[in-house]
């Protein structure tokens, strides 16, 4: 089930820090990017967070689930935590810094 642009535009919304945070659509899902860096991704209208150290702080208040069959677990961010979650933007900001630049495509 592909994910709705409305589902996209409620978790940016939810955010709350609009600029910092960005979504891509990517075969029907979006990938959500903090500061220009992916941090998760929204598919089946349902948020999807990294697994990493700087994001531990999700590890007793969500499931974890991959995002699409096949793929690794991430946190399963519902929507009613969207709220109740005060930190999330600082966990996914935490995220972003703890993921490696992009790499530069050398010309060939």
């Amino acid at each position: 089930m592909a994910t709705t642009k409305a589902t996209a535009d409620f978790v940016l919304a939810k955010l709350r820090h609009s600029g910092r945070f960005s979504v891509r659509s990517m075969f029907g899902e979006f990938a959500l990017y903090a500061d220009g860096k992916t941090v998760g991704f929204i598919c089946d209208n349902l948020l999807y967070v990294k697994i990493l150290p700087a994001s531990r702080d999700l590890e007793l208040r969500c499931e974890k689930a991959p995002a699409y069959p096949g793929s690794k677990l991430y946190y399963l961010v519902e929507e009613t935590q969207l709220s109740t979650l005060p930190n999330l933007p600082a966990i996914l900001f935490a995220i972003a810094k703890a993921s490696p630049a992009k790499k530069k495509k050398s010309r060939k």
